[in-house]
């Protein structure tokens, strides 16, 4: 029996060094290390009872999993980003970008020079988003859709907005409308998934933003299917367990202004032709639209915030199709309850946050975070632009938004939820 064990156990190592060996050999995104690669999955029992053959081999998958986890802690604690020495490659002077995209113009960048205050009140400010997120994700009489699912339960396409890093051992969650084009170039600077000219990018700024917002510059967790098939959830709950984890947030109803204010204030004929026909004909009445967006805006035809607001309150437009990512919750594209995130920034301390990460992540010798837009759309201007929006509007946008101001400590907007 014991000999019949070692042998299954001895077929199974072999089986695993030889996957190892084959996808590090053809892994071309991001540096292969060995110890981030594959990993076996714990097999679920179904039907009858196990065998005593059976209970061998789970013993054996049991053996193969401790096997690789020690080895994933040992390479991690060679390489992994908050223990390794970073090769400091000289930083290189950023020069302006050409601005030839409108929304960069419209938004303009702040090129003054900031000296960012990092102190122990920075470690207590996380510790305390931290603790929100965890005590609220835990509260069984705080209640929203998909709270309660596991990891496992979450779909693979609900999974695109998890940038990994391999390099640095970094996991990003994106968010739209909150500084994620930067963050973004951070991410391909850190993990040097895109090339100029044969050299990786050093400067975040370089990188063009049409490559910036291309889904195949970034490793995320949706492709790992393709990659790693049966073995990638096992492999990005490894990841999600050794990496360092983080996201940046902002005020919900902030976040909604900004959206509208770069999607429909400005020409877009993506978001024209898929979104703002459809509104302009259901909440304004309008027929006979133009086909692009110049026509339309020389036409004086333009989505209103308050057709905006109906668009996302009407029960029939997540029935045709889920949020846009510019406008979906923030739990519904991070999962906070489901992934324990390390590191929880908020864009109303962008330039704090953004240095005290760096430092963390032992890259700020590497590169800086880009410099803040000097217009940012600020909170203080939710009165005027929810002036015109119904009360009752208000209090139900309020409830669909109101899980990413509770988990992100953000407080109750009770001005504009009374009369």
């Amino acid at each position: 029996m014991t000999k019949a064990r070692l042998f299954r156990l001895s077929v199974v190592l072999g089986s695993v060094f030889m996957i190892l060996l084959i996808i590090v050999y053809w892994d071309n995104v991001g540096t292969a290390h060995f110890y981030l690669h594959t990993s076996f999955s714990r097999p679920h029992a179904l039907g009858s009872p196990p065998t005593a053959a059976q209970d061998e081999d789970r013993e054996d998958l049991l053996d193969m999993d401790e096997f690789l986890e020690k080895l994933l802690s040992s390479g991690l604690r060679q390489n992994g980003p908050l223990n390794r020495k970073m090769e400091q490659a000289p930083l290189q002077g950023s020069s302006k970008p050409v601005l030839g995209n409108l929304e960069e113009n419209v938004r303009g960048y702040d090129w003054s020079t900031r000296v960012a205050r990092v102190s122990l009140d920075q470690e207590k400010l996380q510790a305390e988003r931290r603790r929100t997120l965890r005590e609220f994700c835990a509260n069984s009489s705080f209640a929203f859709p998909a709270k309660e699912r596991s990891f496992d339960d979450i779909p693979n396409y609900e999974l695109n907005h998890l940038i990994v890093d391999d390099r640095h051992g970094i996991i990003y969650c994106y968010v739209p409308k909150v500084a994620c084009t930067n963050w973004k170039r951070v991410m391909i600077v850190l993990s040097e998934s895109l090339l100029d000219q044969g050299v990786p990018y050093r400067d975040p700024l370089d990188i063009p933003r049409e490559h910036v917002h291309n889904s195949s510059t970034h490793l995320t967790f949706n492709k790992f299917w393709r990659r790693y098939g049966k073995f990638s959830r096992h492999l990005m709950k490894i990841k999600l367990k050794k990496y360092t984890k983080f996201l940046f947030v902002r005020d919900p109803f902030v976040r909604l202004i900004s959206a509208f204010r770069s999607k429909f204030e400005l020409e877009n004929e993506e978001f024209y032709r898929r979104f703002a026909i459809p509104m302009l004909k259901l909440y304004s009445n309008h027929t006979n639209l133009p086909t692009s967006v110049s026509e339309a805006f020389r036409a004086g035809l333009k989505v209103s915030f308050p057709d905006f607001i109906q668009y996302l309150l009407d029960p029939r437009t997540e029935k045709m199709a889920p949020f846009n990512e510019h406008w979906r919750q923030v739990y519904r594209l991070c999962h906070p309850c489901q992934i324990d995130y390390d590191f929880v920034g908020k864009l109303e301390t962008l330039n704090e946050d953004a240095a005290h990460l760096l430092q963390l992540l032992k890259v700020d010798r590497l590169l800086h975070f880009p410099p803040s837009y000097r217009n940012r759309t600020a909170s203080s201007w939710e009165e005027d632009w929810f002036a015109k929006i119904p009360l009752a509007w208000r209090q139900q946008l309020y409830k669909l938004y109101e899980a990413d101001f509770v988990l992100f400590g953000y407080p109750k907007p009770e001005n504009l939820l009374k009369d």
